[in-house]
């Protein structure tokens, strides 16, 4: 006959760790916030920032006015005195300020030569909108004569300036004439514009991954932003100087605000880098593709602000492409 065994309630010991209630559990780490590309932000709402009221712009333009008044009677008086001590000298410094005057006369010229061609762009783009509602054929085939004429000098659109005059005859309405101008001629400077476009993206997501300096990431989207902005008007045309181009850049960043096109989503971040990619790489990492992206939105802001004809037949440029060629392989795939 087998041996009893001893019934009764069975003890197992645990050790302390294991002892320990759901209480004393260590708290789940919060996961880190998810990038949203401050550079790029902080950039757009400066460019985008309203202009000043006009009772500070008085102020600027008196205090400006008065203080070239006082250096160039300042000048006058030294150039004065130094001819009257030492007149070889005093003729050379004369000689110099008039040298300055002269610079500075020319720097004025190319100024307004750069917003008149930003006002011809915009002219040309408001007459051919305005072509499009009407159904006006014969304001469309002035505004490709003006095309015409803006591109006559260019290089990438010889070719299609001859297509067009090819083909001009056929078209009957304004929908189709500006359409056939645009795939023509524009076609070629479009491609031109997007490469531009992915090379600052680019730029912008290596300096924001790699330089962790402070404010060093907002310095470096905005110099790569405005050389985006001012590279993508002089290929439509529209060679600013430095006031021409900040005003071109504060118009685009108002465009950018005016369509939404701020925010940058998490299926578009991972369109580019592959799924999951803000839990697989450094914040850093993340916070380039975010400024990337952002940038992008900028530069079709930038083409579509610049571009003397609306986009019809020619495609829009895909913010998701752009940012897929311009950073794919970059920061390596999920």
């Amino acid at each position: 006959m087998r041996g009893n065994k001893a019934k009764g309630p069975v003890l197992i010991e645990l050790d302390e760790a294991a002892a320990e209630g759901p209480d004393r559990a260590p708290p789940v780490p919060e996961p880190a916030a998810a990038p949203e590309g401050r550079a790029m932000r902080a950039v757009i709402a400066q460019g985008a920032r309203g202009g000043r009221s006009w009772l500070g712009r008085l102020f600027w333009s008196l205090a400006l006015g008065l203080m070239g008044a006082a250096v160039s009677v300042a000048a006058w008086d030294f150039a004065a005195r130094m001819i009257a001590r030492v007149p070889v000298l005093g003729y050379g410094v004369a000689a110099m300020g008039l040298g300055l005057l002269v610079v500075a006369a020319m720097i004025a010229l190319r100024e307004v030569a750069g917003f008149a061609r930003l006002g011809r762009l915009d002219a040309l783009r408001r007459a051919a909108g305005e072509a499009l509602m009407q159904g006006n054929l014969e304001a469309a085939r002035g505004v490709v004569t003006r095309l015409r004429a803006l591109y006559a000098v260019r290089p990438e659109a010889a070719w299609g300036l001859e297509r067009l005059a090819e083909r001009e005859a056929e078209q009957f309405d304004a929908e189709a004439l500006l359409g056939l101008a645009e795939v023509e001629v524009l076609a070629p400077l479009d491609a031109l514009a997007v490469r531009e476009v992915e090379a600052a993206a680019r730029q912008v997501a290596m300096v924001t991954a790699l330089v962790p300096l402070a404010l060093a990431d907002v310095v470096g989207a905005l110099v790569a932003n405005l050389r985006m902005i001012r590279a993508v008007a002089e290929i439509y045309g529209g060679r600013a100087g430095a006031l021409g181009s900040w005003r071109l850049a504060r118009a685009v960043m108002a465009h950018l605000l005016a369509t939404g096109a701020v925010a940058v989503g998490d299926d578009l971040i991972s369109s580019v880098a592959g799924g999951g990619v803000l839990s697989k790489v450094s914040r850093r990492f993340g916070e380039g593709v975010v400024n990337g992206a952002l940038t992008a939105r900028v530069g079709v802001a930038a083409i579509e602000v610049c571009r003397p004809l609306p986009f019809q037949r020619g495609r829009r440029p895909s913010v998701t492409g752009l940012v897929r060629r311009a950073l794919t392989g970059l920061f390596g795939q999920g």
